[in-house]
């Protein structure tokens, strides 16, 4: 059945203001299921066997503290992607000189006008029409959050926030994380799930064994979905894309941000191989990669932006 662009674009219009009203219950869902976790972990099964006394104690308090290091590192990551802007464009943002003169060397240009090419006199100049400003290279507008992210990957419900140039490193390493807890609390709730089938007693009560099993079905489904995220980010930052841009440079043959696998992991991690596995940035590389900013970013010298 046809519908009027007046319609869609009401419905759309619908589901961003949807999306931006799950704010706190996404992140108490998350923390809930970190809670059911911790109980299930710590307090039923773990916790008790310190008391043990000998290598289980031993073996129990490993345990123990890799869980916490993992849920540090994950809840830390997690609240750097909710709270850290993804990034703005100032508003006295202009392009430079040269850009307005050459063209901005962007293949999703014309992609910004759904297609078709602009004003011939400006082909390469990008203008947020809803913001009513200029849009940096890579940037685009979030029907979400109602306003241009730059170098914008995509609008995560899950942490109620656009991922972008500022913030897209801590969601890489939230997504690490996670994948590495919710697999260490699979494998140590596992020999815990299969005795559930056998047809031995098991101890605890109700409500423990219950939370058990629930903490495992519920570890088990974030650690492979998890994975599916993650590998497919990696292979973004292998080719220094954005989830965006992925989808749409298919139509694009040469991608002129993809500097090699070293750069490319540079731009989202930086130099400072210190800080790579925290969610942080060295001074240093704040102060000497412009890209870290969301706001310049180096291309292939060779590029030539008469290829598009």
């Amino acid at each position: 059945m046809h519908r009027s662009g007046t319609t869609m674009a009401w419905n759309v219009f619908k589901f961003c203001t949807a999306l931006r009203g799950l704010g706190s219950i996404m992140i108490l869902l998350v923390l809930g299921i970190v809670g059911v976790t911790y109980y299930a972990v710590v307090w039923t099964n773990y916790g008790p066997a310190l008391l043990d006394g000998g290598l289980d104690s031993v073996a129990a308090l490993v345990v123990i503290l890799l869980f916490h290091f993992l849920l540090g590192m994950l809840l830390w990551s997690y609240f750097s992607v909710v709270f850290t802007d993804p990034g703005v464009v100032p508003s006295n943002w202009r392009p430079d000189s040269d850009e307005e003169q050459q063209g901005e060397c962007d293949p999703l240009n014309s992609l910004e006008f759904g297609g078709l090419q602009p004003d011939s006199s400006n082909q390469r100049t990008r203008f947020c029409r809803k913001c009513n400003q200029h849009k940096p290279p890579r940037c685009h507008h979030c029907s979400v959050c109602g306003r241009c992210v730059l170098k914008m990957d995509h609008h995560c419900v899950w942490v109620v926030n656009c991922v972008g140039a500022l913030n897209y490193k801590y969601f890489l390493l939230f997504l690490f994380y996670t994948f590495l807890e919710t697999t260490l609390v699979t494998l140590l709730l596992m020999p815990h799930f299969i005795a559930f089938f056998s047809e031995e007693e098991i101890p605890g009560t109700p409500s423990t064994l219950a939370t058990t099993f629930l903490a495992f079905v519920l570890n088990l489904a974030f650690a492979l979905s998890v994975m599916g995220f993650l590998i497919m980010h990696i292979s973004l930052v292998a080719g220094n894309t954005t989830t965006i841009e992925a989808y749409e440079k298919k139509t694009s043959p040469k991608w002129p941000y993809d500097l090699g696998r070293k750069k490319n992991f540079e731009q989202v991690f930086g130099v400072d191989k210190k800080y790579w596995l925290i969610p942080a940035y060295s001074e240093e590389d704040l102060r000497r990669m412009p890209e870290l900013q969301g706001l310049k970013y180096p291309s292939k010298p060779d590029f030539d932006s008469q290829d598009f």
